[in-house]
């Protein structure tokens, strides 16, 4: 177990940790996702479509957020656009606990997730530039477990919180964010790199068109959109298909905790049980094990059946996070590694909007049964995906590697950066 250990935490960077703690009590305090939906209903008084509406400007606000911060996080750097991010989003957060009408809380929403979604890409991209090759999956695998394991208390210790009135939540969630931004301020510098004669803050030439233009990268990405709309119907769809079945909000709450159990449990063991494996292998399993465990929803009726699909997918999930961000590490040339993170981002944020539209509208026209086993149509269409475009993905993996031993300068200042636009980060809405 030693050893184990010894294997899974050692030899990572000191920044490192400073992001991991961070990222750990953020997620402890991210109370205002796992609530919101309910306290715009039962405390504000909104209808389901008004309290939806609020939601879709969340999810508007988070994908000009990941575009925006994709963008700072190049031209300005990855400290500054975190900070920026992370105060801004307290600041909305607090705002949103104190707005009444409906325009004002759907433009708080609006705000906070282009806030909370602006920084992903400064984070990944920093974890990308401090944590080596070698090492990266190790690393975002502990960060997956830390944002799970934050997301699974939050849960719980927002109920107690809501007890004490709703308001609480949107303070407690505020506070834990600027409590990041101050590890961030205090224990993290900028860790963006510069090729050799750029000027500071210079956009590299044609950014835009080489992002628009890497279909190896574009692949991927409309594989993860893929992945990420059968994903995403755990919050849609599952919970009325457990309706339908007779079973309580209360029991969908406690067969969804099986996948953050089953994360936190062991997420730690799949470094070691990926180590030396094809990722494109691995990308394809993952997608087979999803979508047969959003499958065998269509024949679920009681709530250990719901439990044991649910503890399927998420193994899926779980093969499927680290080797994902792997590959966007090693797709994203060095200089635009903030717009590779914030389209990667995007996708995300497209499921997130789509998912649900998608989901109704398919178990309205065709039922509930074709919605779940379309779900495994898709997953094997993705294992194919990953299998057929592996090889291409490692190529130009081995053309970036080469290439990264060109000149570059390591910008790093302790000193306050100059304040720009900001974002904050996940409850990864899909932790993703």
């Amino acid at each position: 177990m030693r050893g184990w250990f010894r294997d899974t935490t050692g030899g990572l960077p000191r920044t490192f940790w400073y992001l991991w703690t961070g990222t750990l009590i953020n997620r402890l305090g991210s109370f205002v996702l796992v609530f919101l939906a309910i306290y715009l209903t039962q405390e504000r008084g909104f209808s389901a479509y008004q309290a939806g509406l609020v939601l879709g400007m969340w999810g508007v606000g988070g994908a000009v957020g990941t575009t925006a911060g994709g963008t700072l996080t190049d031209r300005w750097g990855r400290r500054p656009t975190l900070l920026t991010a992370h105060l801004g989003a307290a600041a909305m957060m607090l705002a949103l606990g104190f707005a009444r009408d409906l325009w004002t809380v759907a433009a708080g929403a609006l705000l906070l997730g282009l806030f909370a979604e602006a920084a992903r890409p400064a984070f990944g991209a920093m974890m990308i530039d401090v944590v080596p090759d070698r090492d990266r999956l190790r690393a975002f695998s502990l960060n997956y477990w830390a944002i799970n394991l934050g997301f699974a208390c939050a849960a719980v210790l927002a109920g107690f919180a809501a007890q004490a009135g709703y308001l609480l939540l949107f303070v407690v969630n505020a506070s834990t964010t600027v409590v990041t931004a101050l590890i961030i301020f205090v224990k993290v510098k900028e860790t963006r790199t510069v090729t050799v004669g750029m000027p500071r803050g210079a956009a590299p030439a044609g950014a835009l068109r080489a992002i628009l233009t890497d279909r190896v990268y574009l692949g991927f990405v409309a594989l993860n959109l893929l992945g990420a709309l059968v994903f995403l119907q755990h919050i849609s769809m599952l919970p009325i298909a457990m309706a339908d079945s007779g079973l309580s909000p209360a029991t969908y709450g406690s067969v969804i905790a099986l996948n953050g159990v089953l994360i936190v449990a062991g997420q730690l063991f799949v470094p070691r049980l990926m180590k030396g494996r094809s990722r494109s292998h691995v990308l394809a399993l993952a997608a087979i094990v999803m979508g047969a465990g959003f499958g065998l929803t269509a024949f679920a009726d009681v709530a250990w059946f719901y439990g044991l699909t649910v503890l399927i997918w998420t193994i899926g999930e779980m093969l499927n996070s680290p080797s994902n961000a792997t590959l966007i590490a090693e797709l994203s040339p060095a200089e635009l590694r903030g717009r590779y993170q914030g389209v990667f981002s995007l996708s995300w944020q497209l499921a997130g909007a789509a998912a649900p539209i998608l989901g109704g509208l398919v178990r309205e026209q065709a039922g509930n049964a074709t919605l779940w086993l379309g779900c495994a149509a898709i997953g094997a269409v993705m294992a194919v995906g990953h299998l057929l475009s592996g090889p291409a993905r490692e190529r130009r993996a081995a053309t970036l590697r080469t290439a990264g031993a060109a000149p570059v300068v390591t910008v790093q200042s302790t000193a306050p950066q100059p304040a720009a636009p900001r974002a904050a980060e996940p409850v990864a809405t899909t932790r993703g």
